[in-house]
């Protein structure tokens, strides 16, 4: 007997092979005849709740809906929203106005489904692995929720990333990838490395990892990857090199190097001359990559970009079916 995939429930994380090859299969369905289920949502609604800034994920959420027949509407809850107040218990005489619980269950009967994206404080470290600010929309909202972004993940972004690995792989073999560690100005959150680590592993390609010292990512999300300290050595034989900056786990948010020897330039791939390379945007050019990979041969970055839109179309389309 198939087995059987049931629908999601919620799209948070990464949850099987099977359930990971299905929406990767029904995406590049979709990005063939983006309007094949136009009829699917019709009459239905989807939020999309913003509580950190986006530019990709915003729009393309909200074509993916559109192209299955739904209305989006999307709240800016960091600016046009009443500053929430997220703990159980709380005496509301300080500068919160409305309590998750309220908010969460007004935006559960207005929609069919919620879209969130919540960004890390990088300060509290036993918070943000817990996912506090997305987890209290799941818990209150009583409705299918999409992460647009969370403390620890963005599988939007990841699923995008393993669609545009299998458009561009056609060997026998497992592919070579390699998540490599950027510089970059600022503390930036593990959400799209811990995705991407779990989702690479989780659809059983060949992971191999590669950071200075001190930048090692939590756990969780790379056991089963290798990891190497010599970004050159890891570069060899490699397929896909995913850059991507983040602040160290460990010694949690903070900047630990600024090495400008880490940018990717083309003297990098002399022992990986057919590798392409994946940014997930916003990138910072000549500080994370050059000029040179971003606009030359080698760079998958736009077309990660385009599956963005039938990444988050299969998602909504597989809730769907639960509604």
């Amino acid at each position: 007997m198939a087995n059987i995939i049931q629908p999601l429930k919620h799209f948070t994380k990464f949850e099987s092979i099977t359930q990971g090859q299905k929406l990767i299969e029904q995406a590049l369905i979709y990005k063939e005849n983006p309007n094949l289920d136009k009829a699917k949502g019709a009459g239905k609604r989807i939020g999309c709740i913003f509580l950190n800034p986006s530019l990709r994920t915003r729009v393309s959420t909200q074509l993916a809906a559109l192209n299955l027949g739904m209305d989006p509407i999307v709240l800016n809850m960091d600016k046009e929203g009443w500053a929430l107040e997220m703990r159980d218990g709380a005496v509301m005489n300080l500068g919160t106005v409305e309590h998750i619980k309220d908010a969460a269950a007004v935006l559960g009967s207005y929609f069919d489904i919620l879209a969130i994206r919540a960004f890390p404080s990088l300060t509290n470290k036993e918070e943000d692995r817990s996912d506090f600010i997305f987890s209290q929309f799941v818990k209150y909202s009583g409705i299918p929720v999409v992460s647009l972004e969370s403390a620890t993940r963005h599988p939007l972004q990841s699923l995008a990333d393993q669609i545009t690995i299998q458009e561009n792989w056609s060997g026998k073999s497992k592919p070579k990838v390699v998540l490599t560690w950027g510089p970059h100005i600022k503390a930036i959150p593990h959400a799209v490395a811990n995705s991407f680590s779990e989702w690479t592993l989780g659809m059983d390609h060949d992971l191999t990892i590669t950071h200075p010292a001190g930048y090692e990512l939590d756990e969780e999300f790379t056991r089963g990857a290798t990891i190497e300290y010599d970004q050159s050595k890891a570069l060899e034989d490699a397929d896909f090199v995913y850059v991507k900056n983040w602040s160290a786990f460990n010694e949690y948010g903070k900047i630990l190097s600024t090495d400008s020897s880490w940018m990717l330039t083309e003297s990098h791939f002399q022992k990986a001359s057919t590798a392409k390379v994946m940014h997930c945007l916003p990138v910072r050019r000549n500080l994370e990559l050059s000029d040179e990979i971003l606009d030359g041969s080698r760079s998958l970055v736009q077309q990660q970009a385009k599956n963005r839109i039938f990444a988050a179309q299969a998602v909504i389309s597989d809730l769907l079916e639960q509604l």
